[in-house]
This record gives C-alpha cells, structure tokens and sequence, in this order.
C-alpha cells in the first residue's frame, strides 16, 4: 500500500467490532420481570449514536413500567409471542406480536412488556437511537414521565 493511499484511508476508516451472542453483558439497567442484555453501546463498542442489545422475558412474566427517555426504540421479535402495552387516554392498549414481528416505541412512552405463554420464554432484540440503554423505571402507565418541553 503506497503511503499516500494508507494516510487517505486512516483518516476515514474505523475498525468493525465484533460482539459474540455468548458475551452481551448485563450491567445495564433492569426492570423487573425482564433481564436485557448490551450488545453495541457506547460503552461496549465505542457507538456514538446506537444502543442495541437482547431482552429476555419469562414465561408468564410482565415487566414492569417504564420508559427510554429521549430515545427511539426499535424492537424484532426473535421468539415467543410477547405483547407490549402502553396507554391510550384512559385506555391501556395491547399490540399482541409473534416472531418475525417488529415494535417502534417513540421517546417517552410508557409502556410495559408481557409474556402472556405459560411455558415459552419470548426473545426480542432491541435497538436504541441512544450510545447508552435508556431506562426509567416507572409506577405506572400513567406516570407523568418529565418530557423535556418542545422548543
């Protein structure tokens, strides 16, 4: 490689990470009923602009309520047939998913994660416009959640 090819790419190349299944750690923050897992994050991998990991609810579990302050939240259903609930007004609606599915949580929503089956646990993987996995944990669906106002 010449010299002036090495300098051109040195500026502008970064490294890709790799992050086996078998390494996602769990030193991040928890809500009860379900245990998630840091895949890429700023602390991780260096990201600078994403969070993504694996979450694991049990069967029979519902999470508790919370939400991921200003981040956007992505979510694939990898297994299971988890159900996401947030409210509506007054109403607390249930959007019931199976594998293959995808869920997008806008920032500040409160919302909870349920896995209604008796015997399967349900697997999602979850991406966050966020280095770091935002979470508040909340005492309900309708805690005021302190949004920053809009300028």
């Amino acid at each position: 490689m010449t010299d002036a090819r090495a300098r051109g790419t040195a500026a502008w190349h970064g490294r890709i990470e790799h992050v086996r299944g078998s390494d996602l750690g769990s030193d991040t923050v928890q809500t009860s009923g379900m245990r998630r897992y840091e895949a890429i994050s700023g602390k991780s991998v260096g990201s600078e602009r994403l969070w993504m990991g694996r979450t694991h609810v049990g069967p029979a579990t519902s999470s508790g309520d919370h939400h991921h302050g200003e981040a956007e939240t992505a979510i694939y259903i990898v297994s299971g047939h988890p159900v996401f609930v947030f409210a509506d007004g007054e109403d607390e609606v249930r959007v019931e998913t199976a594998p293959g599915d995808y869920i997008f949580v806008p920032p500040y929503v409160p919302h909870r994660e349920e896995n209604p089956s008796p015997d399967e646990e349900a697997v999602v993987v979850i991406a966050r416009s966020t280095q770091e996995g935002i979470v508040v944990n909340l005492p309900s669906l309708w805690a005021d959640v302190g949004r920053p106002a809009e300028s």
